[in-house]
């Protein structure tokens, strides 16, 4: 651990102290440099801002500027319906209201295009209230949650095209799913992979030599264990250096996310910020509040969401307040990023689950004068 210099260092530093986390790394500034504190794992040895982390949501973005770039190429439009790259989604039906039995379904009024996959209005997405939908989707391990995908990337795709979309294309907001299909659509393109696509496109031209689907074995040494929380308790989920992640995933992994170092994040954020990866056009829709006021109903995600924020491409914007302008994302497994409108950029990654326990971290590392002094 470096002898902190910053109110980020220092913030970080604390939170670590206390028990909340048992490591993380931070960075906050126009060009920041990370700051790595605690350990590995808890008990375990110490954490290097060279760790690799389990980045999930964060990786939104990225599959939202390789996409935007194909856009930018006439390779594919915003408003083209994707079902002539997935088939599987051709004629799907809606369900008459959220909570209606799986049978009891209309035609879709409209296809799904690739802006409804970027906005997050597709009719795909997670189910928060008890419904026939909500465990259907359980059943067919198409559900989100925390843990490792259990489906390949085609068997998820049909398994998800089988189930009726919640609400009409366009007219709907639900998290996380469109996303996974935007994944796969990446991979029907062409003869790369996904995996290959943003390793052309954008891990190699960016330096970003750790960011990956998974960890090679021989790097299998910076990856941190992840920790759910149960009650007052961390309860480790993988262990350092193990699970899931490590060497080949067991199945093609189009729809799953991404791991990542701080380094190679902070180079992906500041080439998009600098106008480096896409043209000016595409760089403000992205950072724009995209989804109509209609389809932000109140309970399809946390309390309060559509309050303060709106939903760009790929990206959370903050719609008013002290940060107005800010866009960003977190990760389910304690990752999160913003970029300010003066060009301040914030990057905080840990492996402790989103919820209650790191939330206050998250809340002081946004309030951050990079320069000034700080406390949890």
């Amino acid at each position: 651990m470096s002898t902190p210099t910053s109110a980020p260092d220092d913030l970080l530093d604390r939170f670590v102290a206390s028990g909340r986390i048992p490591g993380g790394v931070i960075a906050v500034g126009h060009d920041p440099r990370p700051y790595a504190a605690g350990a590995m794992a808890v008990g375990g040895d110490p954490l290097r801002t060279d760790a690799i982390f389990r980045i999930q949501s964060m990786t939104k973005l990225v599959t939202t500027v390789a996409v935007l770039q194909l856009v930018e190429q006439d390779e594919l439009g915003l408003d083209s319906p994707v079902a002539h790259w997935l088939p599987e989604l051709a004629e799907p039906r809606v369900l008459a209201h959220p909570s209606a039995e799986l049978s009891d379904t209309v035609p879709a009024r409209r296809p799904i295009t690739l802006r409804h996959l970027l906005t997050n209005t597709s009719g795909y997405g997670m189910i928060l209230a008890d419904s026939p939908l909500q465990r259907a989707m359980r059943d067919s391990a198409t559900d989100a949650g925390p843990l490792p995908q259990t489906l390949g990337a085609d068997d998820w795709l049909g398994a998800l095209a089988s189930l009726p979309l919640v609400g009409q294309p366009g007219e709907v907001w639900r998290y996380h799913h469109s996303f996974g299909v935007l994944g796969i659509l990446l991979s029907r393109l062409g003869p790369a992979t996904t995996g290959e696509l943003l390793e052309q496109s954008l891990f190699a031209p960016l330096g970003m030599t750790d960011t990956g689907y998974s960890v090679p074995r021989e790097k299998a040494h910076r990856l941190p264990a992840s920790y759910a929380v149960e009650g007052d308790e961390l309860v480790e989920r993988e262990p350092a250096g193990g699970g899931f992640h490590v060497g080949p995933p067991p199945f093609p992994m189009e729809h799953g996310e991404l791991l990542s170092t701080a380094d190679d994040y902070l180079r992906f954020l500041r080439a998009l910020r600098d106008g480096d990866l896409l043209g000016p056009e595409h760089l403000a829709m992205l950072r724009r509040d995209q989804v109509p006021a209609a389809a932000k109903a109140p309970d399809a995600f946390f309390p309060g969401f559509w309050e303060h924020t709106g939903w760009g491409f790929g990206v959370c914007v903050v719609a008013d307040g002290t940060h107005r302008g800010r866009w960003g994302w977190s990760g389910g497994a304690g990752t999160d990023f913003f970029v300010d409108p003066d060009g301040t950029l914030g990057l905080l990654l840990t492996q402790v689950e989103m919820g209650g326990r790191i939330m206050p971290l998250l809340e002081a590392y946004g309030e951050l004068d990079p320069g000034g002094p700080t406390g949890p």
